[in-house]
């Protein structure tokens, strides 16, 4: 067995994890996947001998690469984009297939995901590597150019921040089902009251339309707007659409489509036994790039 050969094998023993890292740095399934390709190539440019920790190596690689893409793309966005949700990892109600275990591992929910969109590279990327995978801060202060002090602090900093606006979901999937079932029925019933039983005071509904002109607001805060937003989508959305339950990001969601195309992806935060966060991506070219067959 020649040598490139047992480094593609080393390297596929850990691309999952590389996969999961990227995904979470960057939100973006197709980036993620050219984050880790290129981190293959960097690896088969390189002077492995010296290497003791591959794993090690191969993760602080792709932080690399995904603290420059996310530089990058900071650096075109000329105009804020409004709410823009990471790309959703679906799955049927029996749950993730192998490829999709590690993404969705540490309960990484869409509420997460948003509110890391949110941070500076460089915050984005201590908290993921440290808090995420345990890599220590020697390790992530290279990366950023920054002391191991300093890198402890950009992890701090965002930690502050992901606890004060990412809700951590119940676990029970069961539950998360009696709770979003009784919110849709209230919806499709007209039941103003019914929706608020089962909203959280400060629930916040974001949804992702696209560049293109938002019909509707983009964000919603409070039980009131949001069942107004809810029974304002349901008189004017529901007819002709096929809504599927499916797992959104391992929680409990609901995939749309019209005319057998998709129409929105819907995930529900569901945090004591109330909807605390409810996310809609209806962006109509992101919705044609999805793989829905795991529906099927």
């Amino acid at each position: 067995m020649n040598e490139n050969h047992l480094l593609a094998e080393g390297f596929e023993a850990h691309r999952r994890h590389l996969r999961a890292v990227a995904y979470r740095m960057l939100g973006s399934l197709s980036e993620a996947d050219d984050a880790v390709q290129e981190a293959w190539l960097r690896l088969s440019r390189s002077d492995t001998a010296a290497v003791e920790n591959l794993g090690g190596w191969l993760t602080t690689v792709v932080g690399r690469v995904c603290l420059d893409m996310l530089r990058s793309r900071t650096a075109r966005r000329e105009e804020p984009l409004g709410v823009h949700l990471p790309d959703p990892v679906i799955s049927g109600e029996t749950g993730p297939g192998p490829e999709d275990q590690a993404l969705l591992a540490d309960s990484v929910g869409l509420a997460l995901l948003v509110v890391l969109e949110t941070l500076a590279p460089a915050e984005r990327l201590a908290f993921v590597l440290h808090d995420l995978f345990a890599v220590p801060f020697d390790e992530i202060a290279p990366i950023v150019d920054r002391t191991p002090a300093a890198a402890r602090q950009l992890a701090s900093r965002a930690r502050r921040r992901v606890r004060g606006a990412a809700p951590v979901p119940d676990a029970d999937l069961a539950r998360q089902r009696e709770v979003v079932g009784a919110f849709l029925a209230a919806a499709r019933d007209g039941d103003f009251e019914g929706l608020i039983s089962v909203l959280d005071p400060d629930v916040v509904l974001r949804a992702d339309y696209g560049p293109a002109p938002a019909p509707a607001p983009r964000e919603v805060r409070g039980a009131a707007a949001v069942a107004d937003q809810a029974l304002t989508f349901s008189r004017l959305s529901s007819a002709g659409l096929l809504a599927r339950p499916a797992l959104v990001n391992g929680a409990v969601g609901v995939v749309s489509s019209r005319d057998g195309r998709p129409f929105s992806v819907l995930a529900f935060t569901v945090m004591d036994g109330r909807i605390a966060a409810i996310d809609i991506l209806a962006d109509p070219e992101r919705l044609s790039g999805l793989d829905l067959t795991v529906l099927d």
